[in-house]
């Protein structure tokens, strides 16, 4: 008999092995993994009781809280779908995503519930708004309040298939309106016990969730650390001073984020020089870091830097960069290199980067291709739209949109978005070279390259900057740097300075908006308006 992979299964476990741990903490407040079953079982009732039914969407619109961490196995249990929403999008984008999705009940905290507000009477499917965190003047019903009124008795989890749909994740739309991404019970399940295996997850790892939870369910974090019995810090706001204070305090062992947040821990280092003797993982993805990043993590904060690469589609992560044992010989240097490369492919993914024809692009680490995914990750596809997913999903393959290359050794390295590729007479410039040939600079915090017009060129790349506070730095001067570490046509033609660069929530860089507003501005229309 043929045992179904639900995600249930991971806070059973937990509950089975390590139900008498200290395991999650919020704020003041400590849960073993009995105390998190007995909440998650009071939602479920509390589901229940709102008539919450398999296949119905439940959405959270909260930070990393414990409340944030039991909905995914209260809703689970219920056999309803997780909606998790981006904290910073603006109430037009909840409107949509919440009557696209047809959302059945609403959580949302109490420092976000004015997002929701201005729309409440416009949301066509929710019936239920309730209020975590609730103050005196906000009329709903409180978390806290509804939770104690539910049964405290154990509840009877609704039968679920492998391949049901278990959570629904909106991405970021640049052109119209979000997608919403199927993922299912099995997507996550498989991922899970892959990841848990590359980044060596155990029972005495403490994770903080700085990744926030909305974000691809943070990466599957809720998942394995808990299946795991890893102990489980909630962090609301990550701030370089509540990171390093519950890396004191807790004794965290690894962390999930996105190199801008990391940046800024190096920052808050280089002026407070906090001592934390426990070894720390940390893991990475986004654009890809310049070498002299990884080696200043290493070297500086003494942590261990892992990369991954992946999307929402495809659960999300796919490849990791850690060195494999035949490499470590390699000079430290080229080790260093190789880290902050995207990597090779985990168990149970298959990853290629292929040319306009399906080719798989020679591995000389110069050839560029796009890069596509096969696996038991991805996505069932998106919801209601079935063009885009066809257009995403080819003959089983998962077309990304990243272009990358292959060096020697078999590691894929991310050159570029597609939109991100600067086409300067002919030649294709990859603006995450450029960004790190600029991240050399001593003066130079933030760096995003985008592609802008030229008369004899077409396009040129022009850099977005911040700087280190108190540094000086001319347009000539980063100009001149940037031609002495690139090939000429690879050098910035301008400098724009910024007091800070747009981020999305999980503080990847926006470079479309830089481009459109850059674009706009000229009153030219660039390749990528959208």
């Amino acid at each position: 008999m043929n045992v179904p992979l639900v995600l249930t299964d991971f806070l059973d476990r937990a509950v089975s092995l390590y139900g008498t741990k200290e395991a999650i903490y919020c704020d003041d407040r400590v849960f073993t993994y009995n105390q998190l079953k007995s909440r998650v079982d009071r939602l479920s009732h509390g589901l229940n009781r709102l008539h919450v039914q398999k296949g119905d969407r439940v959405a959270y619109l909260a930070p990393n809280t414990v409340e944030m961490l039991e909905g995914f196995y209260g809703v689970f249990q219920v056999g309803g779908v997780m909606v998790p929403l981006n904290i910073r999008l603006k109430p037009e984008d909840y409107l949509f995503i919440l009557n696209h999705s047809e959302t059945k009940v609403l959580f949302v905290d109490q420092e976000l519930y004015p997002l929701i507000l201005p729309i409440k009477e416009k949301l066509s499917t929710v019936e239920k708004i309730i209020v975590q965190y609730k103050n005196h003047d906000t009329a709903e019903i409180g978390y806290d309040q509804w939770l104690s009124e539910q049964s405290n008795e154990k509840f009877e989890k609704v039968e679920l298939d492998e391949n049901d749909v278990c959570s629904l994740l909106y991405t970021s739309g640049t052109t119209g309106n979000p997608k919403g991404v199927m993922l299912t019970h099995r997507n996550n399940y498989i991922h899970a016990l892959s990841i848990q295996h590359h980044l060596r997850v155990r029972d005495e790892d403490v994770l903080l969730h700085v990744l926030p939870m909305f974000h691809v369910n943070g990466w599957g974090s809720p998942f394995y650390y808990t299946a795991n019995g890893a102990t489980q810090i909630c962090l609301r706001k990550a701030t370089p001073e509540s990171i390093f204070h519950s890396l004191e305090k807790h004794k965290v062992s690894i962390m999930h984020m996105a190199p801008t947040v990391l940046n800024t821990l190096l920052q808050y280092y280089e002026q407070n020089v906090p001592q934390i003797e426990q070894e720390v993982r940390v893991v990475i993805a986004g654009s890809a870091p310049p070498p002299a990043f990884v080696t200043r993590v290493e070297k500086e904060l003494g942590w261990e830097f892992i990369q991954v690469y992946g999307m929402t589609e495809s659960s999300p992560l796919s490849t990791i960069s850690t060195i494999r044992s035949h490499l470590k010989d390699l000079p430290l240097k080229e080790q260093y290199r190789m880290k902050a490369k995207a990597g090779h492919s985990v168990i149970g993914c298959t990853v290629k980067v292929v040319d306009d024809n399906g080719d798989e692009v020679e591995h000389n680490g110069k050839s560029i291709g796009e890069v596509v995914t096969r696996s038991n990750g991805v996505m069932k596809g998106y919801w209601k739209n079935e063009e885009a997913t066809m257009e995403t999903i080819r003959n089983g393959w998962l077309h990304t949109g990243d272009m990358a290359t292959v060096d020697e050794y078999g590691n894929i390295d991310i050159v570029d978005r597609k939109k991100d590729v600067i086409i300067s007479g002919g030649e294709n410039i990859s603006s995450i070279e450029v960004e790190g040939a600029l991240y050399d600079h001593p003066a130079v915090l933030e760096a995003a390259v985008i592609a802008v017009p030229h008369e004899k060129w077409g396009e040129t790349p022009h850099a977005f900057v911040v700087l280190r506070p108190g540094q000086q730095l001319s347009e000539k001067e980063l100009i001149q740097f940037s031609r002495e570490k690139l090939a000429h046509f690879k050098a910035i033609t301008g400098v724009t300075f910024v007091e800070e660069l747009p981020k999305t929530a999980s503080g990847k860089i926006q470079k479309v908006h830089l481009r459109n507003d850059y674009w706009e501005s000229e009153g030219k229309v660039g390749r990528f308006v959208n």
